[in-house]
C-alpha cells in the first residue's frame, strides 16, 4: 500500500471514530437530577416528580405573630440602648449596650424578610395582643417596659441609669424568654426550620445576657 493510500485510510478511519463519537453524545439520554423530600422520623423518603419546585414550609398563625410581637418586642430594646450614650459613661454598660443593639437590629431586619417573604405584614394587626398604639403594660408584650418605666430610664443619668437600664433589659430579656416558649408550646407552631433556629437562638443568646446583666448588677451591690 503506498503512502498516499494509508493517509487516506487513517484520514477515514479517524473521520468514523469522530462521527460515531459525535452520535453517542447525540443519542445518550439525558439524566434529570433525582428530587428527594426526607420524611418525618420514622417515615420513609418521597421521591419528587421532575419539575418539582421549592414550596416554603408549613407555618402557623402563632408563627407570624410570634415574629410580628417579637419584632416590636426588639424595638423597644433598641431604643433602650439608644439612650446609653447621652446618660452613662460606664464602658461596661456602653458595651453591653452595643452588642445588644446590633444583634437584636440584624434579627429585626431578618424577622421582617421572614414575614415579607411569606406574603405576612411586618407589624401586628390593630387590637391584637401587644399591638401598636396600646401604652397600657397589660397589652405590651411580656417583659416590654411601660410607659412610666421608660420615662423613668429617660430621666435618669449615671448610676441610677445603670441600674434601672439594667434591671429593665433583665425584665425585657425574661420576656422574650417567655415568648419563646409560648411558641413552642403551641400545638404546630415553631416548626419552619428557620424560625425554630431563629427562636432557640434568642432563647440562648438572651439567657447568657441576663446572666452578664445580674453579675454587673452584683457589682453596683443591687440585687
Amino acid at each position: 500500500m503506498s503512502f498516499d493510500s494509508m493517509k487516506f485510510v487513517l484520514a477515514c478511519v479517524l473521520a468514523l471514530l469522530l462521527t460515531t463519537a459525535s452520535f453517542a453524545q447525540q443519542g445518550a439520554p439525558k439524566t434529570e437530577p433525582v428530587l428527594v423530600r426526607p420524611g418525618a422520623p420514622g417515615q420513609p423518603t418521597k421521591v419528587l416528580a421532575a419539575g418539582t419546585k421549592a414550596e416554603l414550609p408549613p407555618r402557623s398563625v402563632k408563627d407570624v405573630e410570634f415574629m410580628q410581637g417579637m419584632i416590636m418586642h426588639h424595638a423597644q430594646a433598641v431604643e433602650m440602648t439608644d439612650m446609653i450614650e447621652e446618660r452613662t459613661e460606664n464602658k461596661n454598660i456602653r458595651l453591653l449596650g452595643a452588642r445588644i443593639s446590633k444583634s437584636q437590629s440584624d434579627e429585626m431586619e431578618f424577622m421582617r424578610r421572614w414575614l415579607q417573604t411569606r406574603g405576612e405584614k411586618t407589624e401586628m394587626a390593630a387590637g391584637s395582643h401587644g399591638s401598636h398604639g396600646e401604652h397600657s403594660s397589660s397589652h405590651l408584650m411580656p417583659g416590654m417596659l411601660s410607659a412610666m418605666q421608660m420615662g423613668a430610664l429617660k430621666r435618669a443619668r449615671g448610676a441610677d441609669f445603670d441600674r434601672l437600664f439594667l434591671t429593665g433589659m433583665i425584665q425585657h430579656h425574661d420576656g422574650a424568654l417567655t415568648m419563646v416558649k409560648d411558641l413552642f408550646d403551641t400545638a404546630g407552631a415553631g416548626q419552619d426550620a428557620e424560625l425554630f433556629n431563629f427562636a432557640t437562638d434568642v432563647d440562648t443568646s438572651q439567657r447568657a445576657e441576663i446572666g452578664i446583666m445580674r453579675n454587673m448588677l452584683g457589682e453596683t451591690g443591687v440585687k
